[in-house]
């Protein structure tokens, strides 16, 4: 009785008045059109604000990232969404697997990021302590930075090395530093690299006390983003299992109790399932911005694009040339 009366209900949600009705759905779906060709009208006429060369850079980058993306994951999701569209014979279903399989990694993948900062911001840290160490020594910054860059952890020894070479290049420190700070692209590694460019610039001592307080303040940082990780791993886990399960009795009740579910296969049906999909979507959006640990923006940027010096690996390949930049160009904060 309750599964032919769930069947009634919502077979019927097509034929009954109120927000299910076919009329009330398509005038909702043209109101949402023409709603939004105006919000794009307006912001045609009006024009978006122009960005810094270094946004634009990194928006550059952030597509090509996405295509390479698309192509490693865009053949697995097709093939999902096609055997769910052959399971269950709904389009909005296939759909909306295609999509969960396509994007998993960056609503479920958080913590390979995660793991991925902690490693560089502990490896800022030790190399913060390798360099305070060796000034302690009555050693210069210039003397310093090649000795600390043999023991740097192996996140940071590329970019090292390339420090090290624009340095026997005979590019001025601080903006040597400065490129450094833009490859390595982190907020934590310019707190500690406009410690260093201030110092080559005005050469005033305390240089080993702010690089201890430094990378104390790094090593707490890692300390801490640990524990966040540690408490949300349970919760992510959790998240994961919901989702599976559900999937699996969607497709159960598809393909062994057919009757149940047949009124989804209306377009009425079709679109209250795409609502459905849209709500499990919003609420995985959310989870995964509240599983984003809000870092500060960088302050040691630049207009013009960084020159990305990348140190060859074979020892007998040649150096590629370096543009020096400007003498003075400082620093905007």
């Amino acid at each position: 009785m309750t599964q032919v009366s769930a069947t009634t209900d919502l077979g019927s949600l097509g034929s009954m008045g109120g927000l299910f009705s076919t009329t009330v759905l398509y005038a909702l779906a043209c109101g949402v059109a023409v709603g939004g060709g105006l919000a794009l009208l307006a912001v045609a006429v009006r024009g978006l604000p122009a960005k810094p060369e270094h946004e634009r850079q990194k928006a550059g980058e952030r597509a090509n990232e996405l295509i390479r993306f698309a192509g490693r994951r865009g053949s697995l999701a097709a093939i999902v969404g096609l055997v769910v569209l052959l399971l269950t014979r709904w389009m909005v279903a296939g759909i909306a697997a295609a999509v969960l399989v396509f994007f998993w990694d960056r609503l479920f993948g958080g913590a390979a990021e995660e793991r991925a900062a902690m490693r560089r911001v502990e490896a800022l840290a030790s190399w913060t302590e390798s360099l305070r160490d060796t000034i302690a020594g009555a050693v210069g910054l210039e003397q310093a930075i090649p000795a600390s860059a043999r023991a740097a952890a192996p996140v940071l020894r590329p970019h090292l090395d390339a420090l090290v070479d624009r340095l026997r290049s005979r590019t001025p420190l601080p903006d040597a530093l400065q490129q450094l700070a833009d490859e390595i692209d982190d907020a934590s590694a310019d707190i500690i690299v406009a410690a260093l460019i201030l110092n080559a610039r005005l050469r005033g001592p305390g240089l080993r006390q702010v690089l201890g307080a430094l990378a104390k303040s790094a090593r707490e940082e890692v300390d801490m983003r640990q524990r966040v990780m540690a408490q949300r791993a349970s919760t992510r886990r959790s998240v994961q299992i919901v989702v599976a399960v559900s999937i699996a009795f969607v497709l159960g009740l598809s393909v062994f109790n057919r009757d149940f579910v047949e009124p989804y296969g209306t377009p009425v049906g079709q679109l209250v399932l795409a609502c459905v999909c849209g709500l499990f979507a919003l609420g995985f959006w959310w989870l995964r911005k509240l599983s984003t640990i809000e870092t500060p923006e960088r302050f040691l940027v630049r207009d013009e694009p960084a020159v990305q010096f990348v140190r060859p690996r074979d020892p007998g390949a040649a150096v590629p040339q370096q543009t020096p930049l400007p003498q003075d160009e400082g620093v905007r904060r």
